[in-house]
């Protein structure tokens, strides 16, 4: 790191200091003492009182204690549908952070560890206390982490080294983000962890796209015959930030993820109870199945009793990635809908590729491009 890189770390760290001085020890608030760099991270200060206000001091010890092993097995059966379908994103996360000291850890709704991986060093105890699966690391337990303060806030969050409540949790530096489940509910969140690790806070923006792979395959682990997975009209189908609503044999929500609840607004229903697509799109709904069976990966515009439109791409059971079939066709996906924008412009490129964001060579090479071979 060079001189200004470690003076602005420092700069930091006596930042950290300030605050906590501030709110552990004279009782202020930050907004009384601080920077506005602060305001911003008040979640912080609510943390640390609650801590406070539950008899915590920052002096005191951490256990960092497993759950009784009954709870722990009860942890176990009723956590391995989100384990599974984290396994995958945890091993790529693995390779990505594999050179910053830094690991993950999967934990469920109530800060339970019920997954780890990493480059873990099990030979540093301050490691393996937090990596072991059946670790409390609730606000309860271990007082102001990015896990506590995730499931708390319900929002992705970077915690730097003494913006951890207790003395004994000054060494970590960590981003979390929580996990959605199918229906909307926080089923557990996924921490990256570094132990006397430079600050990284890009790790939060990682940490958040990872918990959105993880939302996506538990959507699709629930039983379906029908995925569609959507997005406003020129954006690409085909990646983790796709809308995706499964749907049974009648047309039934069967689960989504959090991008599709922003999409349809009449997915926030689903808490009070099942929903129909057919109240979601303006639009019969038979027609969506018809168009998966085809077997074709072509985008269709589909209209909200809003008024406005989405593009759809509808696959059957085992299409979509993720789902334990074959992967998603990003390639003609990408061609159709380039297609799709030509033939809507009447033949204008330049129209077309303004219409999705693209230049007009793209247009030309991708609609050169040979389909692949199919078996």
């Amino acid at each position: 790191m060079n001189v200004a890189g470690t003076t602005a770390a420092q700069e930091r760290l006596q930042q950290i200091e300030r605050a906590r001085q501030a709110v552990l020890e004279e009782g202020c608030a930050l907004t009384e003492v601080l920077v506005q760099a602060w305001y911003e991270r008040a979640w912080i200060e609510r943390s640390w009182r609650r801590c406070l206000q539950s008899g915590q001091r920052p002096q005191d010890r951490v256990g960092f204690d497993l759950v009784p092993q009954q709870h722990a097995r009860r942890v176990e059966e009723a956590n391995h549908a989100l384990a599974s379908a984290a396994r995958p994103v945890l091993e790529q996360l693995g390779r990505a952070i594999a050179s910053t000291r830094y690991f993950a850890v999967l934990t469920n709704q109530h800060g339970v560890v019920v997954d780890a991986h990493g480059p873990i060093d099990l030979g540093d105890p301050r490691a393996q206390v937090i990596a072991r699966i059946g670790a409390d690391l609730s606000e309860r337990a271990v007082g102001t982490t990015a896990i506590s303060a995730a499931l708390s806030e319900l929002q992705p969050v970077w915690l730097h080294r003494g913006e951890h409540f207790f003395h004994d949790t000054s060494c970590y530096s960590c981003a979390g983000a929580p996990l959605f489940g199918p229906d909307g509910q926080c089923v557990g969140m996924l921490d990256l962890t570094g132990i006397d690790a430079a600050e990284r806070p890009e790790l939060k923006h990682l940490v958040a796209q990872s918990a959105r792979s993880i939302e996506n395959a538990l959507a699709l682990s629930r039983p379906h015959k029908l995925v569609l997975r959507l997005n406003w009209p020129g954006r690409l189908l085909g990646d983790d930030d796709d809308g995706i609503v499964c749907l049974d044999r009648d047309g039934w929500v069967t689960g989504s993820n959090g991008a599709a609840r922003q999409l349809l607004a009449g997915l926030a229903q689903a808490a009070q109870g099942a929903v129909h697509c057919s109240e979601l799109f303006a639009q019969p709904w038979e027609p969506l199945y018809d168009i998966a069976r085809a077997g074709e990966p072509t985008p269709v515009e589909v209209p909200l009793w809003s008024g406005l439109r989405l593009a759809c791409l509808a696959q059957a059971a085992g299409a979509a990635r993720g789902g334990g079939g074959a992967r998603l066709p990003l390639r003609d996906v990408e061609i159709a809908l380039i297609r799709k924008a030509v033939n809507d412009a009447r033949g204008n490129v330049m129209e077309a590729a303004r219409t999705l964001g693209i230049s007009r060579a793209t247009v030309y090479r991708k609609l050169s491009q040979k389909p692949p071979e199919r078996a």
